[in-house]
């Protein structure tokens, strides 16, 4: 089995992360649990950074904090020295609660309300990334009543598809996200921005997808963009001196995948920019890029106790287990793929292929298919990796089923960082009939 980060399997033949036994932990928070490897998340950080100043170009590496959202994650990405990359108002609330410079946060998304415009220019973030016309006519706006000066970038769709799943690839021309760059529409947000004394134009922003394992994707963009670089500079008299490249790089879910690490994405990137960047005799631009999924995903792991076991002769041998699609998604929405093992039995062969399911009241709550593990029964923990991006987050409470709590682990230390969500939690909203009927 492929151990992630400081992940082993200790002389109890249990899993243990970040020097943490996770029978302990199960122990101690219940399950479902999620657990971070926070060494892990520091060491992807790094990375990023460190190929980066090798290059010795500007940068920035904002935390694409959609992937895993809380009030210690924000903290640990500005302890790391990342920017942020929210994507509505809740995750910009978020970041002020956990006292994240303002300057340093890039404001997202193809429908931020009125409101999220309003309280992104208050807080006086750093950036906002513009997706459309409507967006950047009300950013002026808003801008003007408050006698500010926004930095902006434009979001633009190059027309590259990565290889990727159809519902997280996004820079293809038929994208809900930004502007598109054959159809002139960039140039037409572009002069408007230019015009607003209200709007700083930093330079241009783009994202190609999600999960991707290889540069061509990455390259093409830059290449598209570059085309477009120069007559801007000749017809609009704007050069961009900020390129953000937006995030994507993928992770090892299962056998097969075949991520690179993450410096060489950032090499790949910063010597096409070098490359194009001389050939049109201009300065290289500050380079940005949004990592989420590459900085969490793997980090993170959900501990489950096993309930119920079905077996169908010759068909199925099904094993539920206390989540499920309330906590982990991407199986139903994407048929995301992971791997497991027993927590408490790490170190036994296996000897039989489950399916496991979810307790959601759903025929496709299923989170794993075909799974090899020992023999297993109601007093076994089941792990499941790389489950950091995208669970927490799409967490929800189907079924009136409470989130799970998160811990963080490292050097053999634990944090409860969220904790888990009670029954009260489920009605804390909820009006009585009467009640509603008396406001009506």
């Amino acid at each position: 089995m492929y151990m992630h980060g400081s992940s082993l399997i200790n002389d109890k033949g249990h899993l243990e992360i970040g020097g943490v036994d996770t029978i302990e932990l199960a122990n101690k928070y219940g399950t479902p649990l999620f657990v971070y490897d926070v060494a892990l998340i520091k060491e992807r950080a790094e990375q990023f950074q460190e190929a980066f100043r090798e290059e010795g170009v500007n940068y920035q590496v904002a935390y694409a904090s959609k992937a895993f959202s809380c009030i210690a994650m924000f903290q640990l990405a500005d302890e790391l020295g990342l920017s942020l990359d929210v994507v509505s108002g809740g995750e910009l609330y978020t970041a002020i609660q956990a006292g994240v410079p303002m300057e340093r946060i890039h404001f997202h998304g193809n429908n931020k309300s009125l409101a999220e415009l309003e309280m992104a220019v208050e807080s006086g973030i750093g950036c906002v990334v513009v997706d459309n016309f409507y967006e950047l006519k009300q950013l002026g706006h808003i801008c003007a009543r408050h006698d500010v000066k926004m930095d902006i970038l434009l979001r633009i769709t190059p027309g590259v598809e990565a290889h990727t799943h159809d519902y997280i690839s996004t820079g293809q021309e038929d994208s809900k996200f930004g502007f598109d760059l054959e159809s002139g529409q960039v140039d037409q947000a572009i002069q408007l921005s230019l015009l607003d004394p209200h709007i700083n134009l930093l330079g241009i922003h783009s994202h190609i997808g999600s999960q991707i394992f290889e540069t061509s994707g990455f390259v093409m963009a830059v290449e598209k963009i570059f085309e477009f670089i120069e007559k801007w500079r000749e017809e609009l008299g704007f050069t961009p001196s900020v390129l953000n490249l937006g995030g994507g790089f993928g992770i090892r879910y299962i056998e097969g995948d075949t991520p690179l690490p993450v410096g060489e994405y950032v090499r790949k990137m910063v010597h096409v920019i070098k490359e194009k960047a001389a050939a049109h005799q201009m300065e290289i631009p500050e380079i940005w890029i949004e990592p989420g999924r590459s900085l969490v995903g793997d980090a993170g792991t959900t501990l489950y106790s096993i309930g119920s076991r079905k077996e169908i002769p010759n068909v199925r041998h099904y094993l539920s287990v206390d989540g499920g699609m309330s906590d982990n998604l991407r199986p139903a929405l994407y048929q995301a793929e992971y791997e497991g093992i027993l927590a408490n039995r790490a170190d036994e062969e296996t000897t039989e292929t489950f399916s496991i399911a979810g307790k959601c009241c759903e025929s496709g709550d299923m989170l794993i298919w075909d799974l090899p593990l020992p023999k297993a029964s109601h007093e076994d923990v089941l792990a499941v990796f790389c489950t950091g991006a995208y669970g927490y987050s799409m967490a929800n409470n189907y079924n009136r089923i409470p989130r799970p709590p998160v811990v963080f682990v490292e050097k053999g230390e634990a944090q409860l960082v969220i904790q888990r969500e009670s029954y009260e939690d489920l009605v804390r909203l909820d009006l009585p009939l009467k009640q509603v009927m008396k406001q009506m």
